[in-house]
């Protein structure tokens, strides 16, 4: 039986897999036999005795700390002005029709400065009368939430309409509160949320109206012109653009913004 170069080498190539493979698994053998240590890991928060006050106070601390830093966005996006901010921002860019432009990072980041501007005497506020004592361990975690949020819930009554209020206090059939001290956080902070929508959606329909007048007259232009064919879009474009300009439009956008925290 003739064998051809092909099958001979293929032949070879076995021969040398399985001989290195019974290399390996001979040398290897002795070692196998050998249990395998694995390095000891220990970990702990505090290093000290777990009786230790101090260092179960160090362990809470960093448990607050992370809770706190995996509650942040939600914490940012629902506790602040940054609702409305970025809801108006995106009304602006669908009144102009220019599709992504500009870009959502640069909308969110705006919203995030103009967040940290409009909110910065609240955040100094809880910087200074709970962060820097409970630091400084003056204060305890309790009362540095207490006091941390005090500032928050000042900012959320003032932008929270009484309606909405109302809203969450009959869905969550609790009493009728006396005061504002008797409302609780979880029927405070949804009611803050849709206020926050509401007063966006109001901005936003207010925006609308210069362009769509534009849309409207361009629109009509064209169909007494008999130019049916060619989209009204393109030619109100650049007019919507140019009244933007004209009028400043950013600088009435965020002034108008920044007042309504007012």
């Amino acid at each position: 039986m003739i064998v051809s170069n092909r099958t001979r080498k293929l032949l070879y190539a076995s021969a040398a897999v399985s001989l290195a493979a019974a290399l390996v698994m001979w040398f290897a053998q002795p070692a196998l036999a050998e249990p395998i240590q694995l390095p000891d890991i220990d970990l702990q928060i505090g290093g000290g005795d777990p009786a230790d006050p101090q260092g179960l106070s160090s362990a809470l601390q960093l448990v607050m700390l992370l809770t706190v830093l995996s509650l942040a966005p939600a914490i940012l996006i629902m506790l602040t002005s940054f609702t409305r901010i970025i809801v108006v921002l995106s009304f602006v860019r669908s009144s102009l029709a220019t599709q992504q432009m500009p870009p959502n990072q640069i909308l969110i980041g705006l919203a995030l400065f103009l967040t940290f501007f409009v909110m910065a005497p609240v955040l100094q506020e809880v910087n200074n009368n709970a962060l820097q004592p409970f630091m400084k361990g003056e204060i305890d975690q309790q009362t540095a939430f207490t006091q941390g949020m005090d500032p928050l819930r000042s900012f959320m009554f003032k932008q929270t309409r009484e309606k909405d209020l109302a809203l969450f206090v009959s869905l969550s059939q609790m009493e009728r509160p006396r005061n504002f001290s008797d409302i609780p956080n979880y029927v405070l902070i949804p009611s803050f949320i849709i206020s926050e929508l509401k007063t966006a959606f109001q901005i936003g329909f207010i925006i609308f109206i210069p362009f769509l007048v534009i849309d409207m007259v361009v629109a009509s232009a064209l169909m007494s012109m008999g130019m049916m064919m060619l989209p009204p879009m393109m030619i109100s474009l650049p007019f919507k653009i140019l009244l933007f300009i004209l009028v400043d439009g950013w600088d009435l956008v965020i002034q108008s913004l920044v007042l309504s925290f007012k």
